[in-house]
């Protein structure tokens, strides 16, 4: 006589069902699309079954659109499109943080980018106010020497923003320093890599003492390598923002350009070779107030830069002093020997 068996659910020690016993459907439909990016990630690694689910390509392109509005832009969504794995592998480039260049850490070499997408989103809270992808060419040889620099806004643009301008300087900034929240996600179609290079959170805000204008900074310290002869570089994303007491602050300007240790902006080639150097950097998880500690910690280097590099000067001018004294002693020293000589020459004739 023949013995049937029946499969049942598998469960766990407790007697509850294992969630690989769950409808994949149900996984999908009422699990999967309530978790954050990160989540979903973590939960792709705890089994065969969860990682195919997790790895649906229309999770990560909701979770992708939802974090960065900016994705849903023909361009953008055609070049993640080549990313070898869709939105996901894109949501893995440009969530996490730069991994920051260590002296004697192997430095990579990506290949030229014809062009630089920028996707860029500015919410306050949970709020878009604006979002955008720009295009720009990178292989141009004005490009390639002029100062880097990419702007957002036009000349006459200006963006709306929730914050009140009561007049009271220190209540206006930490409502920015809270709410305000800007990303800035720089895309190599070529080698379908991409980085965050923008703080996300505000690393300094501080008002113009003439003008009232609020400039805020969403910067990231990056590798500067040999390309700035330093070991730091600064990715400087800045908003500029104005208002009138009592009235709504405006955001009239965003940039973003790469800055040396001296502060001033790098041109297109140096700043690209840079820029895709963290690229294909390791990323690693974004820390509450990192960026920002890591902003101190870099004016404070600029500051020590500064004083050995003036230092640094006071010891040549000090050289090229005494060098420049020497020589005119030396100088004096054969006019009045010459003097001398021809004084004693002629006695002797006369």
């Amino acid at each position: 006589m023949s013995c049937s068996h029946t499969t049942t659910p598998a469960a766990d020690h407790g007697g509850a069902t294992a969630i690989t016993a769950v409808h994949p459907e149900i996984i999908q439909t009422h699990i999967l699309k309530r978790l954050d990016g990160a989540t979903l990630a973590a939960a792709g690694s705890a089994g065969s079954q969860l990682r195919e689910l997790c790895s649906e390509e229309n999770l990560w392109r909701e979770i992708c659109n939802s974090a960065w509005p900016s994705t849903t832009d023909p361009i953008v969504r055609h070049v993640i499109s080549g990313f070898p794995s869709g939105h996901r592998s894109f949501f893995s480039d440009a969530f996490p943080t730069i991994h920051h260049h260590r002296q004697g850490e192997e430095r990579r070499r990506g290949s030229p980018a014809p062009e630089l997408i920028s996707a860029v989103d500015i919410l306050y809270g949970e709020k878009l106010i604006y979002s955008k992808a720009i295009v720009s060419e990178t292989s141009s040889g004005w490009f390639r020497s002029s100062p880097f620099r990419i702007d957002l806004l036009g000349m006459s643009e200006t963006v709306p923003t929730p914050v009140k301008f009561a007049g009271d300087e220190a209540t206006t900034v930490a409502h920015l320093e809270k709410h305000l929240t800007l990303s800035w996600i720089l895309i190599n179609a070529s080698t379908k890599r991409a980085v965050n290079i923008s703080s996300l959170k505000p690393v300094n805000i501080r008002r113009h003492w003439l003008t009232g204008d609020i400039k805020i900074n969403f910067g990231t310290v990056i590798s500067g390598g040999e390309i700035t002869g330093k070991e730091l570089a600064q990715c400087s994303v800045v908003a500029m923002c104005e208002g009138k007491e009592g009235g709504e602050l405006h955001v009239r300007e965003v940039s973003m350009q790469v800055e040396d240790m001296d502060g001033k902006t790098m041109n297109g080639k140096d700043s690209m070779v840079i820029l895709q150097d963290a690229m294909e950097r390791k990323r690693k998880k974004r820390e509450e107030g990192e960026a920002k500690e890591r902003y101190k910690e870099f004016v404070e280097y600029k500051k020590q830069w500064r004083e050995i590099k003036q230092r640094r000067e006071d010891r040549l001018d000090m050289a090229c002093i005494a060098g420049g004294i020497t020589i005119l002693i030396a100088f004096f020293t054969l006019v009045l020997l010459g003097s001398e000589r021809g004084r004693i020459y002629f006695s002797h004739l006369f």
